[in-house]
C-alpha cells in the first residue's frame, strides 16, 4: 500500500520549508552559474506551489477564509510571478539577478508568514472552518506530482504562463 498523502497544510508547509532551503542554498552558492541553476530550481518550486494553491487550495477555502486574505494571497502570487519570470529570463550578465532573487525571497517570506500565522493565517482559518485537509492533501499531492512532471518535460516558462490565467491576472 502506498503512503498516504500528507494533509494539505502539511504539504504546503513542506513546500515552504523546501523553498526556504533553496533560498539559503542560493545565498551560499558561489559563482553566477551555480546561482542561476539554483534560481531556476526556486522558480520551478514556486511555480508548482503557486499552481496548487491557486487552482486547488484557495478555491477550497472560498467562503471559509476571509475573502480579503485570499485576494491578497492571489495578488502576492502574481507579484512573485513577475519576479520569477524575470529571474527565468535572466542571463549570466544580469546585474540585477541577485537583487531579484533577494526581493523574491522577501516577498515569499511575507506571504508564508500570512499563510502560516497562528489563528488568523489562511491555514488556521481554513482548518478551523472545516476545509477537509486530508482530501485536499490528496488533491494537492496529485496536482503537484503532475505539475512537477510537466515542468520537467516542458520547462517552467510554459507553466508560468498558466498562472496568468488566475483570477487576479484575468481582471
Amino acid at each position: 500500500m502506498a503512503d498516504a498523502a500528507p494533509d494539505a497544510i502539511t504539504l504546503l508547509k513542506n513546500d515552504h520549508r523546501e523553498v526556504e532551503g533553496l533560498f539559503k542554498e542560493y545565498e551560499n552558492a558561489s559563482g553566477p552559474a551555480a546561482k542561476q541553476k539554483i534560481a531556476g530550481r526556486i522558480a520551478g518550486a514556486l511555480i508548482v506551489h503557486t499552481r496548487i494553491e491557486n487552482e486547488h487550495f484557495y478555491p477550497a477555502c472560498e467562503g471559509k477564509v476571509d475573502e480579503a486574505d485570499l485576494k491578497e494571497a492571489y495578488v502576492e502570487h502574481d507579484a512573485a510571478n513577475v519576479l520569477i519570470a524575470e529571474i527565468l529570463a535572466s542571463t549570466k550578465g544580469d546585474d540585477f539577478a541577485e537583487a531579484k532573487v533577494k526581493v523574491l525571497k522577501e516577498e515569499i517570506e511575507h506571504h508564508v508568514g500570512e499563510e502560516e500565522r497562528w489563528l488568523t493565517g489562511i491555514f488556521s482559518q481554513a482548518k478551523r472552518h472545516g476545509v477537509d485537509m486530508d482530501a485536499l492533501g490528496e488533491t494537492l499531492a496529485k496536482a503537484k506530482a503532475r505539475y512537477e512532471a510537466e515542468i520537467e518535460k516542458d520547462g517552467p516558462e510554459v507553466h508560468l504562463a498558466a498562472l496568468k490565467k488566475t483570477k487576479v491576472a484575468a481582471v
